[in-house]
């Protein structure tokens, strides 16, 4: 077993998976989280191991990409699903990020609520912000591991299954 190839399989076919599942999950975790800080006290650290997860599954799924696409006839199909592969690091590193701070502020708010102390963190406004980082950056990564899935499917589907059904025996 391999970063590239699983039972003799490529491995971007097993950990695209972690990409398509862990984005959306850990984009609507940060989302509740930001909007109700109780849950992301309920939460607790779980919040960003999912987001150091999710960061770790984008490279290891864009490694194996890149060796799959080696291994193939060009196509151009092929070509932009890899340029659009290439591009969802960022929305990860944000999302981890992002995690990493609704979780620190909503432990330093809960700890500050006992002596009643006013901070930062505990502004509406920089509440409002951070809520409105999490759908903008939330959003564009659904939206971007969409895109590259669709993508990844044409171009490993197109031309390469019957249009009508085939009898079997």
């Amino acid at each position: 077993m391999s970063l590239t190839v699983i039972n003799g399989l490529p491995a971007h076919v097993l950990f695209v998976h972690f990409v398509i599942v862990f984005v959306p999950l850990l984009a609507l975790a940060l989302v509740v989280c930001a909007a109700w800080p109780r849950s992301a006290r309920k939460l607790g650290v779980v919040l960003p191991l999912l987001g150091l997860v999710t960061l770790a599954s984008v490279p290891l799924a864009t490694h194996a990409g890149e060796w799959l696409e080696s291994h193939v006839g060009t196509d151009p199909l092929i070509q932009k699903h890899a340029d659009l592969g290439d591009g969802m690091l960022p929305w990860a590193v944000g999302l981890f990020l992002l995690s990493v701070l609704v979780w620190w502020a909503t432990r330093r708010a809960a700890a500050t609520e006992g002596g009643q102390t006013r901070t930062w963190l505990t502004s509406a406004l920089v509440r409002y912000a951070v809520l409105g980082a999490c759908l903008v950056v939330s959003v564009g990564a659904v939206i971007d591991v969409y895109r590259i899935g669709d993508s990844g499917a044409k171009a490993a589907w197109h031309d390469n299954y019957s249009k009508s059904a085939v009898q079997h025996g």
